[in-house]
């Protein structure tokens, strides 16, 4: 359950028309079969994603779309849901046929990609199969094409190099704790034990701050809320708590002033997003009027309880604000 999430590793998704040879490319990568493939135009219809590890350069999600000239009855729905796919990549795969090129094609698919600065690499597939007048062709239409053989494994390992040379380019992740203490500094987690909590384990977000406290040589505290008070005693020096949305209002109350606090929420809005944006959106809130209009967007798909942090807990301080009842929309996943 510990495993790097799909948020965390780097979407690369496979792009090209129908039978070019995307889902041969991607069980190469992968060195197994998790794609379909046949030689009937649409067979893969839902884009089919995997994750791996793509060493040495750490963990990825492949993403196999659909084929862009898809000509069957739901093409054009399974065409329209590869091209949305592209807002969540960090890269992109353009496999073309060697010898059935579709250059408008490409091309229409490229200007798509450059609206969400999408970085993409061109192979051309069916190696075994080009002369060298039709190579030189294909070289003088695409840049810096990278010829492969997903049949016979030709190039494959080239291309994960060349893969791994692209995404090394992109920026480091910003690390969550570590750039804000120095190290042999001394932080306190606070886990509440509730209703939502997982028997058994603590959710990934409090083992990504254990382990990059880990990282940096930052010595790492876990307590319960109803265990907070006596720690604050025992150790000596803390530098920072760092406790759940849920608890805030009543762990504020027992760390003293002098002792920095703030939340895995505020850390990881801050690790992933645009924190001062945040900051301000949360200053609009003063001026919440009841009628007024919300939406409520969570990206991860859920089953809703009793103590939902999006559906209860937001929605009930929303309102106790504007004083009044509000009009909440909710939208979830992508």
């Amino acid at each position: 359950m510990n495993t790097t999430p799909n948020a965390n590793r780097k979407h690369i998704g496979i792009y090209g028309n129908t039978n070019s040879g995307k889902s041969s490319l991607m069980n190469k990568i992968l060195g197994q079969d998790i794609s379909l493939v046949s030689n009937v135009e649409g067979t893969t219809t839902d884009p089919v994603q995997k994750a791996m590890e793509l060493i040495p350069f750490g963990p990825v999600l492949l993403i196999d779309t659909a084929g862009l000239e898809d000509k069957s009855q739901l093409g054009e729905i399974r065409v329209k849901k590869s091209f949305e796919y592209l807002k969540r990549l960090d890269f992109a795969i353009y496999v073309v046929d060697g010898k059935n090129l579709d250059v408008d094609t490409y091309k229409k698919w490229k200007r798509e990609a450059n609206k969400y600065n999408i970085k993409h690499m061109v192979v051309v597939n069916k190696l075994d199969r080009l002369s060298d007048d039709e190579r030189s062709n294909i070289n003088n239409i695409f840049d810096k094409p990278l010829f492969i053989s997903a049949k016979n494994n030709e190039n494959i390992d080239k291309l994960k190099d060349e893969l791994i040379k692209s995404l090394e380019q992109d920026e480091e992740d910003k690390p969550i704790v570590g750039d804000l203490l120095p190290y042999g500094s001394n932080v306190v987690l606070v886990v509440p034990i509730d209703s939502e909590a997982p028997k058994g384990r603590i959710i990934l977000p409090q083992v990504q701050v254990i382990r990059d406290c880990l990282d940096h040589g930052i010595k790492t505290y876990v307590v319960r809320d109803t265990e907070l008070e006596d720690a604050l005693k025992e150790i000596k020096n803390i530098d920072l708590v760092i406790t759940d949305s849920q608890a805030f209002k009543e762990v504020d109350k027992i760390v003293p002033k002098e002792i920095n606090l703030t939340s895995f929420s505020i850390l990881f809005a801050r690790q992933k997003g645009e924190l001062s944006d945040f900051l301000e959106g949360a200053n609009k809130l003063k001026n919440l009027k009841p009628g007024n209009k919300i939406l409520i967007c969570e990206s991860c798909t859920h089953n809703v309880s009793h103590e939902d942090i999006g559906r209860v807990k937001i929605p009930r301080m929303l309102t106790k604000i504007a004083g009044g009842e509000l009009n909440l929309e909710y939208k979830v996943g992508y």
